[in-house]
This record gives C-alpha cells, structure tokens and sequence, in this order.
C-alpha cells in the first residue's frame, strides 16, 4: 500500500514528467486521477488530468493511436469510474487508505471497459480524441 507521501511523490512525478515510464501503470493512472478528484473541482480535476496525461505521454514519446497512448474515451471512462468510487468510499479514510481500496478493485481490471464499449468504439480514431458514450449494456 503506497503512503499519502509516495502518492504525492507520484503525483509531481507525473507531473513533472519525470515518472519512469514503467512505473506509469494503471495503478498509477487510476491514483493520479482519484488524487485530482478529491483536490481540485470536479471540472478542474477531468483538465488537469487529461492535460496531465497528454503531456506526460509526449514527454515520453508516446503516440497517440487508437491501440495505444492517450485516448479520450478510456480516459473519461475511468475518471466516471474513480468518481463514482470516491462517491461510495468513506471519505474520513486517508489517501493512502482510499487509493488502496480503489486499486484493490479495480488495479486489476484494466480491461472493464469492454464491458461497456465495443472495440469498434474504442479503435475508431474519433474516440481517441472525442468522448463517445458507451455503446454496450
């Protein structure tokens, strides 16, 4: 279980671009955006995340492709995701403890998305850079 000071360490890692890209995992995805979520405004929160990923990934040199990089769609796919968790998780609880449980359900399940969207919904080039609702039940 990380600490709140290695999830703040994390948190300015990212931000500063500096993250080891191995370490930029989906983990790592989903404890930035709750750390976002519960610090700034919800609208302020999605930019910054968004913003945040995009210029991580071009830090790095990661393109954007519809099998790979930044997407849009994902991205705002887990971010509904983290918000609803933090809707439902104590909110007394620390951090650490909150970032701990949200990996515990979801760091596995990379993959939920299909659940919800199709893979001709998530490998049309649009929804990489547009939101696009999910299109299964």
């Amino acid at each position: 279980m990380m600490t709140n000071v290695e999830i703040m360490n994390l948190v300015h890692q990212f931000e500063a671009c500096t993250l080891p890209r191995s370490q930029w995992d989906h983990a790592a995805h989903l404890t930035v955006a709750l750390w976002y979520l519960i610090c700034f405004p919800d609208a302020e929160a999605v930019l910054r995340i968004c913003q945040g990923i995009q210029r991580y990934n071009k830090s790095q040199g990661i393109g954007t492709t519809p099998t790979g990089g930044y997407h849009e769609t994902l991205t705002l796919f887990w971010i509904a995701i983290v918000r609803q968790f933090l809707a439902e998780s104590n909110p007394e609880l620390s951090l650490a403890a909150r970032a701990h449980e949200l990996i515990l359900k979801y760091g596995e399940r990379k993959n939920l998305f299909r659940e919800s969207c199709s893979l001709e919904l998530i490998r049309s080039p649009a929804t990489c850079q547009n939101w696009a609702p999910p299109d299964l039940n």
